[in-house]
């Protein structure tokens, strides 16, 4: 498997939308205009505007000398008729920073920040009144937002019920399947496994077969929650039960049940006797080698587990099935919330400038913004030949960071996966199969708090690990009953020691703010 194959599968896996020749254009799609000249930037009569974005960890943008000057941002300057000031803040410091630049002399006419309008970083900044709303901006001027947007999303951009943000989404926020071997269950006899029962026998059938771990697991029960989210006690999700929002493991029979299950894939050999400290490197490691039989994984990394894998194993098959349906017929893992990023407007900034933002944001959406996002610029990264685009792909790692940062400045639009791109590989068509069809109907719901919960930061051992681990105080007693250090009976002992030691302040302030409706959105399950 060559090198490049490798950087461009890796692109398809990251959360912004990164994914990966030709595409032809269906009858009433626009065609690719030559455009403007590579990097030629704005003409006079420009809009200009500052704005501060998140560097996402790209390397591409933190190692530019002067990110205005760079020929990608030259080039969306160049399509869109502006002139951006544009200042980039590594991720890790956007909570930090982004207060102090909100109140400073340079307030910058738009700002990005990680999830919706209550988001750490945002922290009463909407509520102060330092945004402009949009609603009637965008219903005016931005019909491709209001068309594309989910309701779900602009929720969570909103604050009393008026919009303050533009979002960069997720269309679908069940994004982990449930992969396996299907070579292997091929060789078996028994089919794609249904329940936690068909489940279990497939494991079993893997070890006859000679598999070293049927199932893997990983620390902390990270991608390794399959039978938590088929008995609907994922360890980080909270729901509401008789009047108090509680988190999922108050469910005491189901989590008995589902600590059981564990419990006998550990005594029968289905994981690995040192699941409790399999770490992401081991865990990819087995997967890579061909000793994994069933593994859990963002369904974006499907190309990447098969070539991988093929590579350890010719004969492999790798495949993305429906998870294991729990007692109540549903199943899957938990669902992400649907906004990634969003992006607000300095309450200050003239109508006129609000009003040529919007039309920027509403341009995002376009054909030529999908085509210039995913495929770059015309005779520079991919040409046109009869109406099908050939794109050159990624040959190095800082080819695919530079195509990570163009994809940065793709401000919205649905980041499950690039699709376009997806479409081009061998193989791509399985991927948005799992997407929009194997994942569409499964995901576990939750109560999300946006910002966190205060108590959190006083309790942090009984708080969740978030996205998708649960406290560290119950890891430690679901991994002692596996391992029969503890009677898994005594689970009801847990919940009351949960309460005990700050539980109850954590359940007191959910239970509070679901019922203010103050930062708090509901998931479905599906």
């Amino acid at each position: 498997m060559k090198k490049w194959f490798y950087l461009m599968l890796t692109t398809l896996m990251t959360l912004a939308g990164c994914s990966f020749p030709g595409i032809t254009h269906s009858p009433g799609t626009s065609k690719p205009s030559p455009g403007p000249t590579a990097g030629s930037g704005s003409s006079p009569g420009a809009l200009s505007f500052s704005i501060v974005l998140s560097t996402a960890s790209n390397n591409y943008a933190a190692k530019s000398p002067d990110i205005e000057k760079d020929k990608w941002v030259k080039q969306l300057e160049a399509l869109t008729n502006t002139d951006l000031h544009m200042t980039m803040i590594p991720l890790k410091d956007v909570d930090k920073r982004l207060p102090v630049l909100l109140t400073g002399d340079d307030f910058p006419d738009v700002i990005q920040t990680v999830g919706g309008a209550s988001s750490a970083a945002m922290s009463g900044t909407v509520e102060a009144g330092l945004f402009m709303p949009l609603d009637d901006l965008i219903r005016t001027y931005a019909p491709r937002l209001l068309e594309r947007i989910p309701e779900e999303a602009w929720k969570e951009t909103s604050y009393r019920g008026e919009i303050y943000g533009i979002p960069a989404w997720l269309d679908n926020p069940s994004r982990r399947g449930t992969y396996i071997r299907t070579d292997l269950l091929k060789q078996t006899g028994l089919p794609v496994p249904r329940t936690v029962d068909d489940f279990l026998n497939v494991l079993r059938a893997f070890k006859k077969l000679g598999v070293e771990n049927p199932y893997q697991m990983r620390e902390n029960f990270k991608y390794a929650d399959v039978i938590f989210g088929a008995y609907d006690v994922l360890g980080y999700q909270f729901e509401l039960k008789d009047g108090e929002v509680v988190p999922k493991f108050f469910e005491t029979k189901r989590m008995m049940q589902a600590i059981s299950v564990y419990k006998l894939m550990l005594e029968e050999g289905l994981i690995a006797k040192n699941f409790a400290t399999v770490s992401s490197t081991a865990y990819a490691r087995s997967i890579y080698s061909g000793k994994a039989g069933v593994w859990t994984a963002n369904a974006a990394g499907l190309l990447d587990f098969r070539a991988q894998v093929g590579d350890s194993v010719p004969e492999a098959k790798v495949d993305i099935i429906p998870s294991p349906a729990g007692p109540d017929g549903k199943k899957g893992y938990g669902l992400y919330s649907s906004v990634i990023n969003s992006y607000y407007i300095n309450k200050q900034v003239s109508k006129e400038k609000a009003i040529g933002i919007i039309r920027f944001f509403d341009w995002m959406l376009s054909d030529e913004a999908e085509r210039f996002f995913s495929f770059g610029i015309p005779g520079d990264t991919y040409t046109l030949n009869g109406g099908i685009i050939h794109y050159r792909f990624p040959q190095t790692k800082d080819e695919q960071d530079e195509q990570g940062f163009r994809e940065l400045l793709w401000l919205s639009h649905d980041l499950t996966i690039n699709r376009e791109r997806t479409k081009l590989l061998p193989g791509g068509e399985d991927v948005l199969q799992a997407i929009d069809s194997t994942l569409s109907g499964e995901g576990r719901g939750n109560i999300v708090f946006i910002p966190d919960l205060d108590a959190f930061n006083i309790y942090p051992e009984l708080a969740p690990n978030n996205p998708n681990q649960p406290p560290p105080f119950i890891v430690d007693h679901m991994v002692r009953m596996m391992y029969g250090k503890e009677p898994i009976s005594d689970w009801p002992k847990v919940i009351q020691e949960y309460r005990s030691r700050g539980g109850d302040a954590i359940i007191q302030e959910a239970t509070k703010r679901y019922h203010a409706n103050e930062g708090v959105m509901v998931l479905q399950s599906r």
